[in-house]
Formats: C-alpha cells, structure tokens, sequence
C-alpha cells in the first residue's frame, strides 16, 4: 500500500507548522480553519495529504484482521456497500473484498497526489480548476475506509488500545470536510450518530 507522500511545496512547509502548532493545541475546531491570507487551494492539498497518510497509518494496523476471508465485500453495516471503480482501468464499479477496495483507493489517491497538474508542486502553479472535484471525490472515499473501520473493526480497534487515536483523527477529518464541504451529506450517512456527536457543539 502506499508510503507517505510529501508534496514539497514551500509554502506547504509553513502551513504543515500551522497544521502541528494548531493540533498540539488540541483544539481540532481551530485546526481544521483555514489560516488568515492563506490560499484554500494550497491549504486543501497540504491536509488531502495529511489524511491521506493518516488513514493509510490507522487502515495499516488492521490488515491481518481486515482480509478477504472476513471482510469478502467493501462495506459499513447492512444496508452500504461499496463498489470500486477509478474511471480509467475500472470504468463499472466492481465487487471487491474490503482489503482489495483500499488498496485500489490508496494507489489511487497516490496517483491523484503525485499528478502535477491535479496538484501542482512547483510554487505558483495554478490549481487546475477541477481540484476541488478531486479532493472531493479523495475524502468521500476517505470517508468509507473510516466507515468500515468503525463498523466491521471498532471492536479490534479497542482490543489494541487505538480507539482514542482513531476518534481523534475521525474527529479531525469529519470538522475539516464539514468546514469546506467536501462530502455530500447522504455519503456520511453510515455514521450519522457519530458525526452528530462531534459536529453539535458548533
């Protein structure tokens, strides 16, 4: 699955500090906003790859326990199930186990990332204007890997001691889509109640 992407953009670099000081303040609701004079653009690609590689992390420790013999379809609960599909190799969505569908998802992302004219690396490039499409489709993906953790795994996830560290990042990732709206409210649907926890207290 893929390594940890790093776009080495300059300004990505502050914005990265920004990103760290907020978050080491444990106020996630101040860490997902966009930083005054900032460009949205550059600040949606540097966190795309910051919770790109955090679901990355948290999907990685669960590999042994998350296999096509018990997880055979991509889904979160009863009634949702995933298909894949990219488009290009995949054009109809297809029926895969749980493990192949992230590993489709994370090599995608990667190629997303590492296409520079989708995001641009050098200082000055324009964003294309589909980007924000892009970074939309990203984290509604994003979205159903947290989404099957949280139904086929929560109970793993607490045997390892990780759940404190996987409701931190879902919370940081949820308040950041709901801060630029990134994902439509009928994709959240799986973990509703969850969501309606973490977003009340605006």
């Amino acid at each position: 699955m893929g390594c940890s992407t790093n776009l080495p953009w300059l300004r990505g670099a502050q914005l990265r500090k920004h990103i760290d000081a907020t978050l080491g303040s444990g106020n996630l609701r101040e860490a997902v906003r966009l930083p005054p004079g900032e460009d949205i653009n550059e600040w949606l690609a540097v966190n795309t790859v910051d919770f790109f590689n955090q679901v990355n992390l948290l999907y990685g420790t669960l590999t042994e326990f998350c296999t096509s013999e018990s997880c055979p379809t991509m889904t979160a609960g009863p009634k949702y199930e995933y298909r894949w599909a990219d488009g290009v190799q995949i054009k109809k969505p297809i029926e895969v186990s749980a493990p192949k569908y992230v590993e489709y998802l994370m090599d995608w992302i990667e190629g997303q990332l590492d296409n520079e004219s989708l995001f641009p690396q050098k200082l000055g490039t324009p964003f294309p204007p589909n980007f924000k499409d892009v970074v939309n489709t990203i984290f509604k993906r994003l979205f159903r890997v947290y989404a099957h953790i949280y139904h086929s795994h929560f109970q793993k996830i607490v045997s390892l001691k990780e759940e404190a560290h996987l409701n931190t990042c879902f919370k940081h990732f949820i308040l950041f889509t709901n801060e630029f709206g990134l994902i439509d409210k009928k994709e959240l649907a799986p973990l509703q109640e969850l969501i309606e926890s973490i977003i009340v207290p605006y």
